[in-house]
């Protein structure tokens, strides 16, 4: 059956032929919370919303994979790097969705600066591709990604993100043009244990969805994370282990027809630049 489904999949897609490109979302601890992630400050900003990366102290690294629905021919993958140097912070994300018949790839370079503790802009040039296999080729478009995040006050932030302003044409035929997307959204730190994310996500063609996760600190290496997400609806939940230096994610996020889709992800910071770490920054 998961052969028979991932057939008709790859059909479909190639009926759409090139009409694919999404921006896949990627990270274990974003995916635990609904992928509400616009407003969060860390490694994975490199994809979610640049600006995050203006609060990234430390130079860092990481991988991240979701095995969708349990089927590895839709499966996501992604990788990030955060640079940090007196300017601002570099980074490079690369992601990839499909397999060997059918392959959608995202590679991002982007570069954030925080103004203050309080304020932080992003910008991000990607190159997105589509390949399909059986003679019908492959094409690519060049995107561009924007966003900032505010600290108005304590343990608050408020993120603001769009994909693809330009509405990039990906191909000439019909006026084909890549998906515009726009996220606003926020996380609230209650405590030293307790942060909520809400986020609404619109792309202009289609409904909007919306997102809310929640992240619990029981002890000082252990997260637990639950979230919901509309259009489709899905429930998430994961954990993450913070191990000095490395850290390990597990999220799942579940569709009651197509069923469960796994997600790891892993990450390294190279230093912890403790006394850098500013009171409105992410703790978590």
């Amino acid at each position: 059956m998961k052969k028979l489904f991932a057939s008709l999949f790859s059909c479909m897609l190639m009926l759409t032929a090139f009409a694919g490109n999404e921006d896949y979302p990627i990270g274990a601890r974003s995916a635990a919370l609904g992928n509400a992630s616009v407003s969060l400050s860390d490694l994975w900003s490199a994809h979610h919303n640049q600006a995050g990366l203006g609060f990234v102290r430390d130079i860092s690294a990481g991988v991240s994979y979701e095995n969708r629905f349990l089927l590895k021919e839709i499966s996501v993958r992604g990788g990030a790097v955060a640079l940090p140097i007196k300017a601002g912070t570099f980074g490079l994300c690369i992601t990839n969705f499909g397999y060997s018949q059918y392959s959608e790839n995202k590679y991002s370079l982007s570069f954030a600066k925080a103004f203050s503790n309080k304020f932080s802009a992003g910008i991000a040039m990607d190159y997105l591709s589509t390949k399909i296999a059986e003679g019908y080729g492959s094409r690519g478009s060049l995107v561009a990604e924007a966003g900032i995040i505010a600290k108005p006050m304590k343990g608050l932030s408020i993120g603001a993100h769009v994909f693809n302003p330009t509405r990039a044409k990906i191909s000439a035929y019909d006026d084909e043009r890549l998906p515009t997307i726009i996220h606003l959204g926020a996380d609230y730190l209650f405590s030293d244990k307790v942060r909520v994310a809400v986020e609404a996500q619109k792309d202009i063609k289609y409904k909007a969805e919306f997102k809310a996760g929640l992240e619990y600190l029981p002890v000082k290496e252990l997260y637990l994370r639950i979230g919901i997400s509309t259009n489709p609806t899905l429930s998430t939940f994961g954990f993450g282990l913070n191990l000095k230096n490395f850290k390990i994610d597990l999220s799942a996020s579940y569709h009651q027809t197509l069923g469960i889709s796994p997600q790891l992800g892993l990450s390294y910071s190279f230093k912890k630049a403790k006394k850098e770490i500013h009171e409105s920054e992410d703790v978590f």
